[in-house]
């Protein structure tokens, strides 16, 4: 039943999906009632035009970016990759970024279990922050994810140990590249100085 016909003809459903005579709400509740609902639909409606124009904004750089490629024969095709694009007097830049999405596969637990030999052959020689940071690695979110940033940091570790090396060479070839997403983000030059302010469009942060 539609909110405005439930409201016309006296009722209105609560929490639990009941019908609730509006002789039987108290008029704060009302109140609180109607201004949580405008206040969201103008949230949604704002969310809409929020995400139109990111569309747009997205596909006019590009486009941009393409048409500069193009004055040197070149066409780029696809996603073009990070780009930062500067107004005449750099008072703005815009930045553009394409973030990778990472999942490991199966070889990933070929990995592990290498780096658990070493640790178990190292037990008496290495030291309690790489155990941490190894075990750190591997553990879990709440929605069963392995962070890869830092599965990744593993290999950064100069450690001279053939097992080890073949953990890490398992982990790059693990790696799979599962999709993209582009992010677009808008700066303002800080007055008499060198440094960007971010524009933002976070609610949260305005």
């Amino acid at each position: 039943m539609d909110a405005a016909l439930e409201t016309q003809s006296g009722y209105r459903t609560d929490a639990q999906g009941r019908l609730v005579p509006e002789s039987l709400i108290k008029p704060v509740d009302k109140i609180r009632d109607e201004l949580v609902v405008d206040i969201v639909e103008r949230a949604k409606e704002l969310s809409i035009r929020l995400a139109k124009f990111k569309v747009s904004v997205l596909q006019d750089s590009r486009a941009f970016v393409q048409l500069s490629a193009e004055q040197y024969g070149v066409s780029l095709g696809g996603k073009k990759g990070n780009v930062t694009l500067y107004s005449f007097d750099s008072k703005y830049k815009i930045q553009l970024t394409v973030a990778e999405n990472i999942q490991f596969d199966e070889r990933l637990q070929a990995a592990k279990a290498l780096i658990d030999e070493c640790i178990n052959e190292w037990a008496r020689n290495s030291s309690d922050e790489i155990k941490v940071l190894v075990q750190d690695a591997f553990q879990t979110d709440k929605e069963g994810r392995i962070s890869t940033g830092r599965v990744l940091g593993l290999r950064r570790l100069e450690i001279v140990d053939e097992k080890w090396l073949q953990a890490m060479r398992a982990i790059g070839e693990s790696v799979q590249v599962i999709g993209s997403k582009e992010y677009i983000r808008f700066y303002e030059r800080v007055e008499g100085a060198d440094q960007y302010s971010p524009v933002s469009l976070d609610i949260a942060a305005l």
